[in-house]
């Protein structure tokens, strides 16, 4: 089994997260440690303005981005709330 990544948030993502309802925040939770950790080639790849990130939906409404830096092995989360940027 091959090293997991590390999980990094950008400021906006640490805002997005804090409004954010607790049964969410388990949510992201478990999708980033029990998933994008481990594959976060597992998200959709976002194309146009996003190009490069990748999503997962949290909710109907709500989506996890974030980006890769792949040499580092690091999962940057650019946003935890708003469907892509809205």
């Amino acid at each position: 089994m091959s090293e997991k990544w590390q999980i990094r948030f950008t400021k906006q993502a640490k805002k997005d997260v804090d409004q954010l309802p607790p049964r969410l925040k388990q949510k992201l939770r478990a999708i980033l440690v029990n998933t994008v950790a481990n594959d976060p080639y597992a998200g959709k790849k976002l194309l146009g303005d996003l190009a490069g990130s990748y999503s997962i939906r949290l909710t109907h409404k709500d989506r996890l981005v974030y980006s890769l830096d792949e040499l580092n092995r690091i999962v940057y989360v650019e946003r935890a709330r708003t469907h892509y940027g809205q």
